[in-house]
């Protein structure tokens, strides 16, 4: 077997469970815990602003929107990965690791950035991953 498939592998297993973790947010509404998160909330769901061209989005779908994306990008690489690893030959496939590994270290750059513990640790198992089968399969190469 192909050493850096397992890597990938691991990679592919983790980017599904971070998709599968990251949609629970499109079905869960948060629970304010006091009188001022819920006022928040209430602006967030409630108040439309004018974003041009007769689009009038609240906060709520506009994030809505983004953890879509989110969890679509994570599903997928996680099966495009699952799909061509045993595919394609390695020095192919090694550009489809490059272009997980640029994707998903942004990401994980991102996540560090603005996000809270589960997302980063989740992003940075994926990217730590990829990373590793990246490293292996160019070793295989030289």
């Amino acid at each position: 077997m192909k050493k850096y498939a397992i890597w990938l592998k691991v990679a592919t297993i983790f980017q599904l469970i971070t998709a599968a973790i990251h949609s629970i947010s499109l079905f869960v509404a948060p629970v304010p815990a006091n009188d001022t998160e819920k006022q928040l909330l209430d602006l967030m769901s409630n108040y439309a602003m004018d974003m041009g061209a007769g689009f009038h989005r609240s906060m709520t779908e506009i994030v809505t929107a983004l953890s879509t994306c989110v969890t679509l990008v994570y599903l997928l690489g996680g099966l495009l990965n699952l799909y061509l690893v045993n595919k394609v030959p390695a020095d192919i496939f090694r550009g489809v690791i490059v272009v997980n590994v640029i994707i998903f270290g942004i990401g994980f750059g991102v996540m560090v950035a603005f996000a809270f513990l589960p997302p980063i640790v989740l992003t940075g198992l994926v990217f730590t991953f990829l990373l590793f089968s990246w490293v292996t399969v160019r070793g295989r190469e030289q």
